[in-house]
């Protein structure tokens, strides 16, 4: 490795609407530069049908030294990207950005400056949502809490599997992801829900700068997060991924709280709190077939010590009235979604 730091950064039909620029340019322009600190940043075409792949060459060309251009053989989805760039990966700390996004100029300076004055093998930040390419700070949202921070003992890793928060916020010491062979799940959406506690709990001391420092760009009327039944199946895979790997790696017993809270909510709420407002034709079936499986790995889902405190009133009457009967739910539910949208038109 000679190279302090790498990021790692997907990109998929990204080349006419600027969104590519303003991320490879902020990236291009960290204040590492002034530091002497040498880094990458590895620029990863997911197989796009556009000139993205044409626009990261450029960049390349004109940023040897920072800028590596890769090539997934096909679409993989972001997943197999980061995986293509993780095998690539010079630098000692890794770090990963979404294309879209951007970072603050500052930003990994201060992460790594973070990493070495404390000894941590993961460092993070918090971010702020913007609605056009600016650097001025937007909405601020904080991310980990400083009680998840320090030495990770067990109670610390426990708060980290029920809220792991954003992976695009962190960098991760490479040795870390090398030694406990990291990865990501590829060809699906959600394959940071499905690994950002595993990553967690591989590490041993977690430090956070209290700074908004990453640009998480939602452009107004993007259809970029349009619920489908095909998103939904990716969310319920990475709810069957999260709990294997916790099993595979021995975890089970340890987090068993923790990981019932953590693969009821990925697993279920977020993906019928979801799927029934969202997808144009639901079914039954399907709604059936997930409460199903909950019931399958976590038969008294409703008796975590954590559900009280993760979910609202109504949100625990539907949960419950779901585990009851489907078609119970799936009725009520049509009605009362019904009657919202005409009373609010």
């Amino acid at each position: 490795m000679n190279k302090k730091l790498s990021v790692i950064v997907p990109f998929f039909n990204m080349a006419n609407d600027g969104k590519l620029h303003y991320c490879l340019d902020a990236l291009v322009n960290q204040s590492l530069l002034e530091l002497g600190i040498s880094y990458e940043v590895l620029a990863v075409d997911d197989c796009s049908t556009d000139n993205t792949w044409d626009e990261i060459k450029k960049y390349e060309e004109k940023y040897p030294d920072i800028i590596r251009a890769l090539r997934t053989p096909c679409n993989l989805k972001q997943g197999g990207a980061r995986n293509l760039g993780l095998a690539n990966a010079q630098g000692e700390w890794i770090g990963f950005m979404d294309g879209d996004d951007w970072p603050a100029r500052d930003m990994y300076e201060k992460l790594l400056k973070r990493a070495e004055s404390t000894g941590a093998d993961v460092v993070g930040c918090d971010l702020h949502q913007v609605h056009e390419h600016t650097m001025e700070i937007g909405t601020i949202v904080n991310a980990n809490t400083m009680d998840q921070t320090g030495v990770l003992d067990l109670e610390k890793k426990k708060k980290l599997v029920l809220n792991p928060c954003s992976m695009v916020i962190k960098i991760y010491k490479a040795s870390v992801i090398r030694q406990n062979k990291l990865s990501f799940p590829e060809k699906m959406f959600y394959e940071d829900n499905a690994q950002a506690p595993v990553w967690m709990l591989c590490c041993s001391h977690f430090e956070k700068v209290e700074e908004p420092l990453y640009y998480y760009y939602q452009q107004a009327g993007s259809t970029t997060h349009a619920i489908s039944e095909a998103k939904c199946e990716d969310r319920l895979k990475a709810g069957r991924i999260l709990l294997e790997e916790f099993k595979l790696r021995g975890w089970y017993e340890d987090y068993r709280p923790e990981l019932e809270a953590a693969f009821t909510k990925l697993f279920y709420a977020n993906t019928i709190f979801s799927y029934m407002p969202g997808v144009d034709r639901t079914r039954l079936g399907f709604v059936k077939a997930v409460m199903d499986e909950l019931k399958e790995n976590f038969p008294e889902f409703e008796k975590n010590i954590y559900f009280d405190k993760l979910y609202d009133s109504e949100e625990k009457k539907l949960m419950l009235m779901h585990k009851k009967s489907s078609l119970l739910f799936y009725s009520y539910y049509k009605l009362l979604w019904a009657y919202r949208r005409l009373r609010y038109k």
